[in-house]
């Protein structure tokens, strides 16, 4: 997007050169973040604020600079081998399956928790670095970009992340403290086989056994939990698991619905008040693998609690204990979810941006085909680069447009969080409230663009995009877990347009509005952004005329049939709204290409992809119910 652009090295197509694309396009991806940091979201100024006093633009580039060497080092080599030797299982000297990993994928994790990337945004005093989420979220794209597969640390972090906003201080000395360590790694446990996201279906079982154990009241578990990532491996010393099950009703039986959800920490191993490890394997046993289409070098797997394996103290049931009080799992738990969502929509940006880097090496290399002139195409010239061709082109900045631009987004979410947490109390309100409408838009829009993004780099590559030669297809089928990854699609509209957008009697919609009100009103004093602010100010009045009509009867049924379509078009109108904030960006640093760019991607988005939003938002204004009336035996 900005900043001088390193020459590429051309390549064949050749088994093994996979990663190679993305260790130069690191580079790229450098300059990208140094004019969002700095020229668009000012993340140097944070260091004015008593949490970040102690950083500055130095330190925080040198984070930036220790994340982009590990992964340059120790991910981006190894993504074609963690993807072709997935983990398997072998029998360990207890009796119980245990996974196997390539060493790389040890050698990579150790190198992250070395670095103490784990404990980055964590006080001084808990061994953490007080880095501003914005200069985290920065850094952990390089991982993102080198590997995903290999760089899935996120759910230990969110994990650690739950513990200190709902734990007690014991669980967060023991356990928290522990993960951002790097000793353990944590998961999340809330999918069941029969229960899918239907989280009221859950029907693990929680009883209590000790109200007054140091760590937590003790409970006794058992269930079956499925999907989870890391949930079993050799990795680290200890795993944490946080298991989301019922605690049964007076008559012993288990409540319908959400009613007695609560959130359990339960370890693989036990440890002591102290967090030292007794030594005894918990009742939790590693069922099987799921075999995926992508993210291959994670861990993904079915956990059984209290199948009676391994019994504790000569009695099964797993051990777990109590996060926050009986009843309030789901609430802890979405503490958690909504830090994994916004990882989410990250790790589709990323995979996003190494298929355009990838694409746009092989168009600007491969010989194929000559240009239309005025009499056709002449067969007595030489054959030209794809990136010549005017398709080639249109590709080329539909996943420049969608990659660039998802970026800029999330990190304007984890700009927003810092605020949250340090800005005075009227910002911190407001950043609070764009997060909770902009949330599902960062993780379902990348997810969903960013993976069209790697179609197109498929496309580029021809037949050779569709095999194993070169590294796009192992990027589009990485990305295509983040669309069902915490939270489908058709979840993430339902919490939109069901929940978000009327939250507060509508006030963080007006709030979005507004800031996008303030960009049009900044934009329309640029002769060449005032057509464009023109089209984003129209496009925001659709949404709003849109959400009223879809709730103008009241009946949900009647207002969440089209919330697919509407969170598309919000999403689009959102991503606009970001392309316009960036093109009243003035930057030293940027050069006269990299401007060029900035420009083009802004034109494509406005001319090639708002226009759509109309298509969407009709069905939406007419609560079009033709999917819910059509009898199902006519599918």
């Amino acid at each position: 997007m900005c900043g001088p652009t390193p020459a590429r090295a051309s390549r064949s197509g050749h088994e093994g050169l996979g990663a190679h694309p993305i260790i130069h396009a690191m580079a790229d991806l450098r300059s990208t973040l140094d004019f969002l940091l700095y020229d668009w979201l000012a993340a140097d100024t944070l260091a004015g604020r008593p949490r970040f006093a102690e950083h500055s633009r130095e330190t925080f580039d040198a984070v930036l600079d220790t994340c982009e060497r590990i992964a340059r080092e120790k991910y981006a080599p190894f993504n074609r081998l963690v993807d072709t030797e997935e983990p398997r299982t072998e029998i360990a000297p207890d009796g119980s399956l245990r996974v196997v990993l390539p060493q790389a994928t040890h050698a990579a994790r150790a190198a992250y928790a070395a670095s103490g990337m784990l404990a980055a945004a964590q006080d001084y005093e808990f061994g953490g670095m007080q880095l501003p989420y914005l200069v985290e979220a920065a850094a952990n794209a390089f991982f993102g970009k080198a590997s995903i597969s290999i760089g899935a640390n996120l759910l230990t972090v969110g994990n650690a992340n739950l513990l200190m906003a709902h734990g007690t201080p014991r669980q967060q000395q023991v356990f928290a403290a522990n993960e951002f360590n790097g000793r353990w790694t944590g998961t999340m446990c809330l999918s069941e086989p029969q229960a899918g996201s239907s989280l009221s279906d859950v029907a693990t079982r929680a009883v209590l056994e000790d109200a007054s154990d140091p760590l937590g009241p003790r409970y006794r578990l058992r269930g079956n939990k499925m999907w989870i990532s890391g949930g079993e491996h050799e990795m680290a010393e200890n795993i944490v698991h946080l298991v989301l099950a019922k605690i049964p009703g007076p008559d012993g039986q288990l409540m319908p619905g959400v009613k007695g959800i609560s959130l359990f920490i339960v370890p693989k191993k036990l440890v002591d008040a102290q967090g030292q490890l007794t030594g005894v394997r918990n009742d939790v046993t590693l069922a099987g693998l799921n075999h995926k289409l992508g993210w291959r070098g994670t861990t993904n797997t079915l956990l059984n609690f209290g199948e009676g394996k391994f019994p504790v103290d000569g009695q099964p049931g797993a051990v777990g204990y109590l996060v926050g009080q009986p009843g309030e799992g789901l609430k802890c738990m979405f503490h958690m979810m909504n830090e994994a969502r916004i990882a989410i929509g990250m790790a589709a940006t990323m995979l996003g941006l190494a298929g355009y880097e990838a694409s746009l090496d092989y168009a600007k290399t491969r010989l194929q085909g000559r240009p239309v002139g005025a009499g056709g195409k002449d067969a007595s010239q030489p054959p030209v680069r794809l990136i010549e061709h005017a398709d080639i082109r249109r590709m080329l900045l539909a996943q420049k447009a969608y990659g660039e631009g998802a970026l800029a987004l999330l990190l304007y979410c984890a700009r927003l969080v810092d605020e949250q947490h340090t800005g005075t109390p009227e910002a911190a309100d407001e950043a609070r409230l764009l997060l909770e409408v902009l949330t599902p838009i960062a993780k379902s829009w990348p997810s969903e663009n960013c993976l069209e993004a790697n179609s197109l780099a498929i496309q580029i590559h021809g037949g050779y995009g569709y095999t194993r030669d070169f590294p796009v297809e192992q990027y589009w089928r990485d990305n295509r877990l983040n669309m069902i990854h915490e939270g489908t699609h058709g979840i993430q509209a339902m919490d939109l347009l069901g929940r978000k957008v009327l939250m507060e009697q509508g006030r963080g919609l007006a709030l979005l509005a507004g800031r996008i009100q303030a960009t049009v009103e900044r934009a329309r004093g640029q002769a060449d952004l005032r057509a464009d602010a023109d089209a984003l100010e129209a496009a925001m009045g659709r949404i709003q005329q849109a959400t009223r009509a879809a709730w103008a009867t009241g009946q949900p049924a009647e207002a969440l049939a089209n919330a697919v379509p509407y969170m598309q078009a919000f999403g689009h109108v959102v991503l606009a709204w970001i392309w316009l904030d960036l093109g009243l960006v003035s930057s030293a640093s940027k050069t006269e290409a990299a401007c060029a760019g900035l420009a083009g991607a802004r034109a494509y988005f406005y001319c090639y992809e708002l226009p759509k939003i109309d298509a969407w938002l009709g069905v939406v204004e007419r609560r079009e119910m033709i999917c819910t009336r059509l009898p199902e035996e006519a599918f």
